[in-house]
């Protein structure tokens, strides 16, 4: 009996272990939103978006996001494609700030500075599903524990994919601090080519931002502190170019951050409009946050994505809305410090068409 019983419980305990330690694995699951021909595929893995797939001006549907066909690549993922970006998006300066007298010290995971939130920021958690309804929204949470990569304070997080009419898509991106202040600057970093994911290059697309003035940055991508306009350089794109027409004169293509012009003192600013001529695909971006990453995938090398299609340089562009790059540390820049009490909200609206 005492073996009989010695047997049951190291089987049930084992069971116990199992349930817990793959529960990581079975609760990954893959979400689609569809309205038409418009569909979006969702993980709660990082709640990072799979696919956005669209028709061009003939009826042509194309996935025009760039990703991998493999949950697994996703964890294994450098380039953080699609992923929700936290707690603290782009970077920190040597990978430290002082919040209230205290010194807190993060992952330097950037040549020395945090990027992206650390080691393992919220592109590389399961999030819960809260909500979803295959014709209108999804609605994801995470809990962000007290010292998680660095940052202080528990913090919940919830951010909402949802369709607005029939040719918007908006993300919602919500967090409020339980018992410490702390930074939070969330971003969703997902790699646009209109012209489909395997299409080649993104250089001959037209862009045009509205911001016109830039936070220059040091070799390490770490800003001086200083406001600049970009009015007569390479950045300025108030008015519509192609991405590539002035790439000489940034070596290594765009990644910096746009301080957008707050258009007619509207609730949501107007942050960017990209085209891609041979599909007529438009792509029109809004947002309440002040600022605007602009990345042309500088960093992409040989990348093997969806379908087995290699993604290189330039193959795609981002546009993070955002707080400032290393606020934390740079008193003049919008503070992205939240409260208890408080609520950070971050907007996100997209707009697409085709003619």
């Amino acid at each position: 009996m005492a073996k009989n019983s010695f047997f049951y419980f190291f089987a049930f305990f084992t069971l116990f272990l199992c349930k817990n330690s793959c529960k990581a694995t079975e609760e990954i699951k893959v979400y689609e939103l569809k309205k038409g021909d418009f569909s979006v595929k969702i993980t709660n893995y990082g709640a990072t978006v799979l696919s956005v797939i669209l028709p061009d001006k003939n009826g042509k549907l194309d996935d025009v996001v760039l990703g991998y066909d493999s949950i697994d690549d996703y964890k294994n993922d450098t380039t953080y494609f699609g992923g929700l970006i936290g707690r603290v998006a782009n970077r920190i300066g040597g990978a430290k700030f002082e919040l209230n007298g205290v010194e807190y010290i993060l992952p330097a995971n950037d040549h020395g500075n945090t990027l992206h939130g650390g080691s393992k920021g919220f592109s590389s958690v399961i999030w819960t599903v809260e909500d979803f309804e295959e014709d209108s929204h999804l609605t994801l949470t995470y809990d962000s524990f007290d010292g998680e990569q660095g940052f202080p304070g528990n913090v919940s997080v919830e951010v909402t994919y949802m369709f607005i009419e029939t040719n918007k898509l908006a993300l919602i991106m919500q967090a409020k601090p339980h018992n410490k202040a702390t930074p939070v600057n969330l971003a969703s970093h997902s790699y646009w080519n209109l012209g489909g994911h395997n299409s080649g290059d993104i250089l001959s697309q037209t862009i045009q931002i509205f911001g016109s003035k830039i936070t220059p940055v040091n070799d390490k991508l770490i800003p001086n502190g200083e406001i600049t306009p970009v009015k007569g350089t390479g950045f300025d794109f108030l008015q519509p170019r192609t991405i590539g027409s002035k790439l000489s004169e940034i070596p290594g293509g765009y990644d910096i951050n746009y301080v957008l012009d707050n258009t007619e003192g509207k609730h949501l600013r107007r942050v960017a409009i990209v085209e891609e001529s041979k599909s007529g695909r438009k792509m029109e971006l809004w947002t309440n946050k002040p600022g605007v990453q602009f990345y042309t995938s500088n960093m992409l090398d040989n990348v093997k994505g969806k379908g087995g299609f290699v993604y290189s340089k330039y193959a795609a562009l981002c546009l993070e809305t955002q707080g400032f790059p290393d606020s934390v540390n740079h008193p003049n820049f919008p503070s992205q410090i939240v409260n208890p009490g408080e609520t950070y909200k971050h907007i996100m609206v997209y707009r697409f068409t085709a003619s």
